[in-house]
Parts: structure tokens; C-alpha cells; sequence
């Protein structure tokens, strides 16, 4: 297969996931030369119907459909706490939203103000972002509402209405409204009515990991756009490496791998939007003379300040058969309601109704040993009583989590994988053990017999990589600047959450996409400049 190098373009993107594909269309948009390079596959959505149901049956696994793993994906894990880093990744054009949940809400106005153990602070507040809030909305179709008492404030209706509570939401409610506890609608960037071209949900139930109606944003559909703008995605082009300008002021070219050669690719700007685990990677793998620790990386926190979001949860099951359990694969019933705390202890916690706790009856079916009447009876004997509740707890940024290459092992390219260095902190797993507390009170108010708990002591992370090139006005402490241009490299831009500050307990890929539609109007504004 013979592959020939674009030629020396306005930008060029690294990574195809939602924040590189808001790039590419948008920039394209605006008149720009635009060349996207993706380390992973193009998968084919008229494929979705068959991955579903490989990942439904026995034995499968959900990242399995996604085909990650291998050299490719190779990774070490050295921290204090294992980092299952390849359990919910995805290399393609779409990134991780082909197999996300899709939840997204904005972060809190708190958020901005909360400030790291080292003193970080973000450099922007909520008002500076609330616009592209607003935008990314429409551009990823967030079916939501405005009845969450404890959300930031907001000056327009969401693009679609929320879904209406499902059946063991109401189940929920009766022992929230005994507690005292607030519940209310969960934003989705799925469609409650047909939106943007995609059809309405019409409930397959497999979420994550793959959305068969399209429903559910993924950002392959945001690429298929510019694209037809006259953006350029190359896919299975993992870059290797940056390489600066005799100065080192400026990054000339990006040189990436395609059916075993090695070519460059040369812009005027250049993006990162790969995860907060491979920018830093990359960076670090860019080191040169001119930048000895890495790319951009003076301040050395390139790779510092790695944060997750934090599980708790538990599930027992009902003395009665009414639950409804995992008829549907989404939440659509939170409760904000220990969020924002004067308590310096705890950390912020969003409280999650889940609905896809216990197997739903094809799961159940297919692992089922009978068949006919005999399976029937079964299901109708087994089926109905779970019920489950989570949180996502925030985690503090700290110098000592971080993202750092692992020089002992190598991808297939010969280059060191990242290595993951994490740990769970006591104000952490203070806050899981409070969540802990509050969800066993919802579960006693309904007579749940509870099976199961996720708490401080086996918690795991929610695979939402944050912090690892952060946002500052100090070119000491941080590694980009408020507009997400670097400290160090005029022409380089960072779009990801591996910019946050500090995590809140917020799915973050609405913030990303804010974030991104932003740093866009800057990247443009240059470029028309120069």
C-alpha cells in the first residue's frame, strides 16, 4: 500500500476523538487547511450492529470489540495502585466516544475556584467558559433539563428534552424523597428525539460499549462533516514524534508511522487532542536538545497531576420482583446534592441511579444452561430484583500521580510505553466511605439486601484521565496558558482534560468539548494573524 504525506497545511490535529474532531470541523469552517492524524482504525458504523452483539456474548469483552490491546497498547503500571489504563480505551476515529457512556454535564462554578494541595488554580472561571458550554451542547445533541437545583446557571434550554425517569429511577425516588435527598433529570448527549441526522434512542441497552441506532453522539459523525469540508483524516497514523524548528521555538513537522515508513506532516499550527495519556507521552517521547526533559515541558509537570474520577457504589437485590434492572443502559435520575461542600475533608461527589445494575434478560439467557419453558421459568423466577447505586468522586491533583514512560518495554514501534504512577488518597477514600454512607441509607429505606460494595478500600478509577499538561498563568507550575497555547512552543496547542486543574467529580467530556470550540477561536484567530 503506497500512502503519500499532505502537503504543509494550516493545522494539524493529533487524535480523532471528540476534542480533535470539534477541531477539524470547526477550524475547517472557518476557511482553514486542515490535516487530522489518528493512531487507530476507522471502524465502520455498519458494523455496530455485530459488535453489539459479540460484546453480549459470554466470554466477550466490552474493550474487545474495540480491538484494543497487544504492542500497540502496550502500557506498564508502577504506582502504588494498579491502572487498568486499556480497560476503557479506544484508538480510532471517534476516540472514546464510540464506547462511552454519555453523560455530560457542565462542571460546577466551584470547580474553578478549587485550588490543588501545590496552590494550582484554573486561570479561567465558569462565566469564561459558559458560552462554549452552551455551544458544545447543540454540536454533541445533550438531551437534558433544567430542574437540577444544584447546577451552575445557564442561559438557554438544553437542544433536547431530558428522557423521563426510568422505572427504577421512581423505585429510587420514593426512598430519596424519605431521606431528604434532591434527585433530578441527568444531561445526555443522547437523542430523546431525532437530532442532528440520528435517530431518536430506541433502547438496545448496550451503551457502552457500542451504540447501534447512532443515538448516542460519537464524534466519527463530527468527522464525517469536516471531511466533507475537505479535512484529511489519516487513520493508523500514530505519531511518534514532534520535531521543533532550529530555534526550538516552533514545532515544525509531526512525524508519524503509515504501513511500516516513517513520514512528516508540516503545519502552522499544531493540536494535540489525543487523551490526557498519550499528549504526555508524546511530549515527553519529543525530547530533543533544545528541550531536554521533553516537549514544552520546562516547568517539569508534563505528566504531573494525573486525576481520575473515583467509583463507590453498591447492589443487593429486592424481596420483590419489580426492579426493571438494565432496561436501559443509562442513567437518567442523578442527584448533585453532595457536590459542593464547605467540608475541606470531602470532595466532591455526584450521587448516579444506575440502571444498567444486575444482567438484563439477554444477558441472562445467554449464559443460561436451559432452554424453552425451563429458561423461561428461570428468568421469570430470577429477573427484576437488583437494583444499584454509584458516585463519582473527585480526586485531588498531586505532583506524585503521574504519566511517565516506561523505557524497560516498548510499543510496536520500538517507543516506551506510558506508565501509570497512581495512588488513592486518604481525602479520597474519605469521600468514598461517605458516599458509601449515603447509598446504604437509600438501600436500608428500601429493604435492599445489599451483595455487593464499591468503597475505599476497592475503588477503581472511572477512566477520565485529567491533569497531565494543566492549565496556568505560571509558566513554572503549568504547561499550558488560559488560551491552551503551551509555555514553551508558540504554535502548539493542547485541546484535552489533561489541561483540568482540578478534577470535580463531573463526566468531563462536555467541559473538553467547551474547552476545545474555544481554544479553536484562538488557534483561528492566529492563524488569520500571521
Amino acid at each position: 500500500m503506497t500512502h503519500t504525506t499532505a502537503s504543509r497545511t494550516d493545522v494539524c490535529i493529533v487524535g480523532a476523538g471528540p476534542a480533535g474532531a470539534l477541531l477539524a470541523d470547526t477550524l475547517a469552517a472557518a476557511g482553514h487547511d486542515v490535516v487530522v492524524l489518528e493512531a487507530g482504525p476507522r471502524f465502520d458504523p455498519e458494523d455496530r450492529i455485530a459488535q453489539m452483539e459479540r460484546s453480549i456474548r459470554p466470554g466477550d469483552s466490552d474493550h474487545g470489540v474495540w480491538e484494543m490491546g497487544g504492542p500497540r497498547d502496550a502500557y506498564t503500571s508502577s504506582g502504588e495502585n494498579f491502572y487498568p489504563l486499556n480497560h476503557a480505551r479506544v484508538k480510532g476515529v471517534g476516540g472514546s466516544t464510540l464506547h462511552w457512556q454519555g453523560m455530560v454535564m457542565r462542571l460546577h462554578e466551584s470547580d474553578f475556584a478549587a485550588t490543588g494541595p501545590d496552590g494550582g488554580e484554573w486561570p479561567i472561571d465558569y462565566d469564561e467558559l459558559r458560552p462554549y458550554y452552551a455551544s458544545a451542547e447543540k454540536e454533541l445533541g445533550v438531551a437534558g433539563s433544567v430542574d437540577n437545583p444544584f447546577a451552575p446557571p445557564r442561559d438557554e434550554p438544553y437542544p433536547m428534552p431530558a428522557f423521563a425517569p426510568s422505572h427504577s429511577d421512581s423505585i429510587f425516588a420514593e426512598a430519596c424523597e424519605a431521606l431528604e435527598i434532591t434527585t433530578h433529570s441527568v444531561g445526555n448527549a443522547r437523542n430523546s428525539e431525532a437530532y442532528d441526522g440520528r435517530s431518536q434512542c430506541v433502547g438496545y441497552g448496550t451503551c457502552n460499549p457500542v451504540c447501534p441506532s447512532g443515538a448516542k453522539y460519537s464524534a466519527d459523525t463530527t468527522i464525517e462533516k469536516a471531511e466533507a469540508k475537505g479535512v484529511r483524516v489519516i487513520a493508523e497514523a500514530p505519531v511518534q514524534r514532534l520535531e521543533t524548528t532550529a530555534s526550538g521555538e516552533r514545532v515544525e513537522a509531526a512525524v508519524y508511522a503509515k504501513n511500516g515508513r516513517t513520514y512528516r506532516q508540516e503545519a502552522r499550527q499544531f493540536i494535540l487532542a489525543a487523551g490526557g495519556v498519550e499528549i504526555p507521552r508524546l511530549l515527553l517521547l519529543s525530547a530533543s536538545d533544545d528541550h531536554p526533559d521533553g516537549l514544552a515541558n520546562s516547568s517539569g509537570v508534563v505528566g504531573r497531576y494525573f486525576m481520575e474520577h473515583l467509583f463507590a457504589g453498591m447492589g443487593g437485590v429486592l424481596p420483590r420482583r419489580e426492579t426493571r434492572q438494565n432496561h436501559i443502559g443509562f442513567n437518567t435520575t442523578e442527584s448533585h446534592q453532595f457536590y459542593d461542600t464547605d467540608d475541606p475533608d470531602i470532595a466532591p461527589i455526584k450521587l448516579e441511579f444506575l440502571n444498567y445494575a444486575g444482567p438484563s434478560p439477554v444477558e441472562m439467557a445467554m449464559d443460561a444452561a436451559e432452554y424453552g419453558d425451563e429458561l423461561l421459568e428461570t428468568l421469570q423466577d430470577s429477573y427484576g430484583h437488583e437494583l444499584g447505586i454509584g458516585a463519582l468522586v473527585g480526586q485531588a491533583p498531586r505532583k506524585e500521580n503521574y504519566i511517565g514512560l516506561d523505557t524497560a518495554k516498548t510499543d510496536d514501534h520500538g517507543k516506551p510505553v506510558p506508565d501509570v504512577h497512581w495512588r488513592v488518597g486518604e481525602r479520597e477514600r474519605r469521600t468514598l466511605a461517605r458516599a458509601n454512607e449515603i447509598q446504604r441509607a437509600v438501600m436500608d429505606e428500601l429493604g435492599v439486601d445489599i451483595r455487593w460494595t464499591v468503597g475505599p478500600e476497592n475503588t477503581g478509577p472511572t477512566y477520565h484521565h485529567m491533569g497531565t499538561t494543566r492549565m496556568g498563568t505560571n509558566p513554572e507550575t503549568s504547561v499550558v496558558d488560559a488560551r491552551m497555547r503551551t509555555h514553551d512552543v508558540a504554535n502548539l496547542t493542547i485541546a484535552s482534560s489533561s489541561v483540568f486543574v482540578t478534577a470535580g467529580a463531573m463526566n468531563p467530556t462536555l467541559t473538553i468539548a467547551a474547552l476545545t470550540l474555544r481554544a479553536a477561536d484562538f488557534v483561528s484567530e492566529s492563524l488569520k494573524q500571521t
